[in-house]
C-alpha cells in the first residue's frame, strides 16, 4: 500500500483525530493501518482497539476489510475489535443497567415488540397528520413513558434508550469510564457526523480516558430523523481540539470514474460538466409497464455486463426512493411486463410484519403442547396486525387486530355453551387454515417444513394469513448454515418435533440484530435509498417514480427522489441522500428517471 502525505498524516498523529473525507477516500482503510499500528506499539496484554459503526452492514464491510489487509498480522488484527453501537451498549446494560435502576434480569424489546406495545397508545392518538403540534408533542411523551415503564420496570429494553442508559452510566461513574478505558484505551467512530444526542454524550464520556478517533463525511449527514446534528463536528473540535485531517473529494471506490464527481456536483446543484465518466442517465415513459419494462431491460443490460466481467460475487444495486416502491420493483421483477424473464432478485424490504409473520409460521410448526395452541395463534396473528407498520401503524390494522380478538372471544364464548361458532366469524377461515397446517407431515428439514407451512398460509381460505405468508417470503435467515436452521435442526432432532420453534425463531432475530458476520449482498438487489448508507455495489440503478398525468397535467407524483418532483421540496438532506445512492457503485452508477418530468436535482440550479 503506498500511503499518501495526508494518510502518512494520520498514522503519524497523536492525541484525538478527526478524519474527514467523502465516500470513498479511504478513511475506513487508512484507520485500520492507524489501529493496526496502535496496536502493535501501544496496547496492553488484554487491550483492543474500537471500531464503532451504526449499521451492521457498515461493520461487515470493515471486518471484511481487516480480514483483506495482508500487510497486517493476524495477532493485530485480532487486537481491533469492531462493534455496532447497539452491540457495544446492550453489553454494557446488561453488566451495569442496575446501576441506574434496570432490572438485573434485562431483554431486548425489538422494533415490531416495541410497535405492538406502543399500539394502544398510538390508536388512542390516531394518525399524526391528523394530530395537532400539541397533540404531537402529547403522543410523543406517552411513548417515551411507556417505553421507559416496560425498561425499568419489565426489563424490556428498546433500542432508542441503550444510549440514554449507557450515557448516565458513563456520566454517572468516573470508575466506569476508566475501566472502559483500560479495556479500550483507543475508539474510532466510524461515520461520526451521524451521532445523536444521546451518542453525544457517551463519546464526551468516554473521550476523557480513551483516545478518540472520528472518521466523517460531513455532506453524507441524512439521519437527522434520528437526532443528527450538523453542529457535530464543531462539537468534537470545541470538546477534543483533534488532529484534523481532511481527504477531501478522493474517491478510491470508484478509481477512473468520475462517479464521485458528479456526486459532489449534486450537492452544489451546479454541474461542471455535460456528462460524467461511469454516469448514464436515461429516461423512460412515465406509464407503468414502459417504466418497468426500461427497468427491467437496463437491469439485464447491467446483470449481462457484470457476468461477462468474469467476477464471481458481482452486485447490482437497484435503489429507488420509497418502502412501497421497493415492493413494486420486486414483483415486477418476479413477472415482468410483456412476457421477459424474470429477475432473480433480494428485496431488502422492512422487516416488521415478516419477523412477526414468522413468529406465526414458527407456532404453527411447532407440535401443540395444551388446548391453548390455537388460541395462541389468534394472539400472534393479533399482534401481527399491530406491528406490522412499525412507528406507523394504520388504524386499519390496528382495527384487524381488535376485530380478531373480538371474534376471538365470541368464538369461545359458542364453544364453551356447547353451540356451533358462527359459520361467518372470521376466526372460521383461520381455523380453518389451522386444521390444514395441523395435518402437515413436517420432514425435520427446516427449510423444507417452513416452505410446507408457508405454502399452507398462502394457500388457504384466510386472507389475513395468505397476507402472512406473503410477508415471510422475505425471511432470508433460513440460509443453508443460519444458527436458525441449525438450532431447528436439532430442536427436531432431540423431540422428533419442533418443541421449541417459535422461541427459537425469536432468539434468531434478536441475534440477527447484533450479527457482524453478514456477507455483503450478491447479484441484483433492490432496496430504499436511505437502506444503502454504509454499502457499496458494482453497479447502481436509480429509479424513481413517475408523474401520473390527465388532460396533459400532472395530478400525483408519487415516489419521487424529490417530494412531489418540486424544486420547493429540495432541502439538504435530499441533495446528500440522492449523492450518497449515486457513489454507492464502483464502476457504474445509471439513473432512470420519467421523460416527461425529469428529476429536479437533474437539472441543476438553472
Amino acid at each position: 500500500m503506498e500511503l499518501t502525505e495526508k494518510q502518512q498524516d494520520v498514522l503519524a498523529a497523536g492525541g484525538h483525530l478527526l478524519v474527514t473525507g467523502g465516500p470513498g477516500s479511504g478513511k475506513t482503510t487508512i484507520s485500520i493501518h492507524k489501529a493496526a499500528g496502535i496496536a502493535a506499539r501501544d496496547l496492553r496484554p488484554g487491550q483492543q482497539v474500537l471500531f464503532l459503526s451504526f449499521a451492521r452492514a457498515s461493520v461487515s464491510r470493515v471486518v471484511e476489510a481487516i480480514e483483506y489487509e495482508q500487510q497486517i498480522p493476524r495477532q493485530l488484527k485480532s487486537r481491533i475489535e469492531v462493534e455496532t453501537y447497539h452491540s457495544l451498549f446492550w453489553r454494557l446494560l446488561k453488566t451495569h443497567g442496575y446501576l441506574v435502576g434496570l432490572p438485573r434480569r434485562l431483554t431486548i424489546l425489538t422494533p415490531p415488540s416495541e410497535a405492538i406495545a406502543l399500539s394502544a397508545i398510538r390508536l388512542g392518538f390516531g394518525a399524526d397528520s391528523a394530530l395537532s403540534d400539541a397533540e404531537r408533542a402529547a403522543k410523543h411523551a406517552a411513548e417515551n413513558t411507556e417505553r421507559r415503564r416496560l425498561a425499568e420496570q419489565e426489563g424490556r429494553v428498546c433500542f432508542d434508550l441503550f444510549a440514554t442508559y449507557v450515557g448516565d452510566l458513563f456520566t454517572g461513574s468516573e470508575r466506569l469510564r476508566r475501566l472502559f478505558a483500560t479495556m479500550y484505551p483507543v475508539v474510532i467512530l466510524d461515520e461520526f457526523q451521524d451521532t445523536n444526542a444521546a451518542q453525544w454524550r457517551i463519546v464526551e464520556a468516554i473521550g476523557q480516558f480513551s483516545r478518540l478517533i472520528a472518521l466523517a463525511d460531513p455532506e453524507q449527514r441524512i439521519f437527522d430523523f434520528i437526532g443528527a446534528d450538523p453542529e457535530r463536528l464543531n462539537h468534537f473540535r470545541e470538546k477534543f481540539a483533534p488532529v484534523e485531517v481532511d481527504f477531501g473529494t478522493t474517491n478510491h471506490r470508484s478509481a477512473g470514474t468520475e462517479i464521485g464527481l458528479f456526486g459532489n456536483d449534486i450537492l452544489k446543484g451546479t454541474f461542471q460538466k455535460s456528462s460524467y465518466v461511469g454516469i448514464d442517465c436515461q429516461v423512460f415513459e412515465p406509464y407503468p409497464d414502459a417504466a418497468m419494462s426500461k427497468l427491467v431491460t437496463t437491469t439485464y443490460a447491467a446483470r449481462g455486463r457484470l457476468v461477462a466481467g468474469g467476477k464471481a460475487d458481482w452486485s447490482l444495486a437497484v435503489l429507488v426512493p420509497t418502502r412501497k416502491m421497493t415492493r413494486l420493483v420486486s414483483d415486477s421483477f418476479r413477472s415482468p411486463p410483456a412476457g421477459m424473464a424474470p429477475i432473480v432478485h433480494t428485496a431488502v424490504v422492512e422487516m416488521d410484519a415478516a419477523i412477526l409473520g414468522a413468529e406465526i409460521v414458527a407456532h404453527l410448526l411447532q407440535t401443540p403442547r395444551d388446548s391453548k395452541h390455537f388460541g395462541h395463534l389468534i394472539e400472534l396473528l393479533c399482534s401481527y396486525y399491530r406491528g406490522k407498520g412499525g412507528e406507523k401503524p394504520t388504524n386499519g390494522a390496528l382495527k384487524q387486530a381488535d376485530d380478531l380478538a373480538k371474534a376471538h372471544e365470541k368464538w369461545n364464548a359458542a364453544l364453551a355453551s356447547g353451540k356451533a361458532p358462527n359459520s361467518k366469524s372470521v376466526i372460521k377461515a383461520v381455523s380453518t387454515v389451522y386444521e390444514a397446517a395441523r395435518a402437515a407431515v413436517l420432514t425435520g428439514d427446516p427449510d423444507k417444513d417452513w416452505r410446507t407451512m408457508r405454502a399452507v398460509l398462502e394457500g388457504g381460505p384466510c386472507p389475513r394469513l395468505r397476507e402472512v405468508g406473503s410477508e415471510v417470503r422475505n425471511i432470508r435467515i433460513l440460509e443453508r448454515g443460519s444458527q436458525l436452521r441449525q438450532s431447528l435442526t436439532q430442536d427436531w432432532r432431540d423431540n422428533g418435533a419442533y418443541l421449541n420453534a417459535l422461541e427459537i425463531v425469536r432468539q434468531a432475530f434478536v441475534q440477527d440484530h447484533f450479527a457482524t458476520g453478514i456477507k455483503p449482498e450478491t447479484g441484483v438487489v433492490i432496496m430504499n435509498m436511505h437502506k444503502a448508507k454504509g454499502k457499496q455495489f458494482d453497479e447502481v440503478i436509480i429509479f424513481e417514480g413517475w408523474p401520473v398525468i390527465r388532460n396533459r397535467k400532472i395530478i400525483a407524483n408519487p415516489h419521487r427522489i424529490v417530494r412531489d418532483n418540486d424544486r420547493k421540496q429540495i432541502a439538504e438532506d435530499v441533495r446528500q441522500n440522492f449523492r450518497v445512492s449515486v457513489t454507492r457503485g464502483r464502476q457504474r452508477t445509471t439513473i432512470l428517471t420519467p421523460k416527461a418530468d425529469p428529476c429536479v436535482l437533474l437539472l441543476g440550479n438553472s
